[in-house]
């Protein structure tokens, strides 16, 4: 599919980028999408929540009284889970709440999520962005101008850059990755994603390398 390349106006410059069909235009899988955003989002949990069983509260492991001739129950020690301030008990423990995915998986849940933002024309291409300092209004001025009136864009950039970052760290509604981190959820969750045009160019060179 061609795309045209839009200046930091919005205005097309005349120039067009071919992005692949079998990434842009294959059947997107919607399970694959559903995997990868559930890992990327268990992969954020912290898994830190720790409750402490009964030979970890304090507390005396003195029985409480002797077990027969009082008239009462049978008690152990005040470290019971049955008492105020005894152990809990089949807690939760740390653990991490990721699991495994293949690659293959991985790779069709990006190329899916890609087909459907080109199938609702929320794909953008936009000329490269040299800033020799950071400039977050200029940074602003030209998302506000390619999303209209969608409510978030993801910035592709072929490589790190540093003032690029730091003209749209500021930003909320924006997020700017590098190719290499681009994922599955964060496509997903952008209304619009714009490439940069040597960003944009970095899927047919990989396509001529293989």
């Amino acid at each position: 599919m061609q795309v045209d390349v839009l200046n930091s106006s919005g205005v097309a410059t005349g120039r067009v980028v071919e992005l692949p069909e079998d990434i842009f235009g294959i059947e997107p899988n919607d399970h694959c999408i559903y995997l990868a955003v559930k890992l990327y989002l268990a992969d954020q949990r912290q898994g830190t929540h720790k409750t402490k069983t009964r030979a970890e509260v304090h507390g005396s492991s003195k029985k409480l009284h002797k077990q027969k001739g009082t008239g009462g129950s049978r008690k152990g020690n005040i470290r019971n889970p049955l008492y105020k301030g005894g152990g809990a008990v089949n807690g939760p423990k740390p653990h991490a709440y990721g699991f495994k995915l293949n690659r293959k998986v991985k790779d069709l849940a990006k190329m899916s999520a890609l087909a459907h933002k080109a199938r609702a024309n929320k794909i953008l291409v936009v000329e490269d962005q040299n800033y020799d300092a950071p400039k977050t209004k200029a940074m602003a001025a030209m998302l506000d101008t390619l999303k209209g009136a969608e409510r978030k864009t993801m910035l592709i950039l072929p490589e790190y850059d540093f003032n690029t970052y730091l003209s749209s760290r500021n930003i909320a509604s924006n997020k700017t990755v590098v190719m290499s981190d681009m994922n599955t959820y964060d496509l997903t969750n952008a209304s619009v994603v714009i490439f940069t045009e040597s960003a944009a160019k970095m899927f047919s060179a990989e396509l001529v390398e293989e």
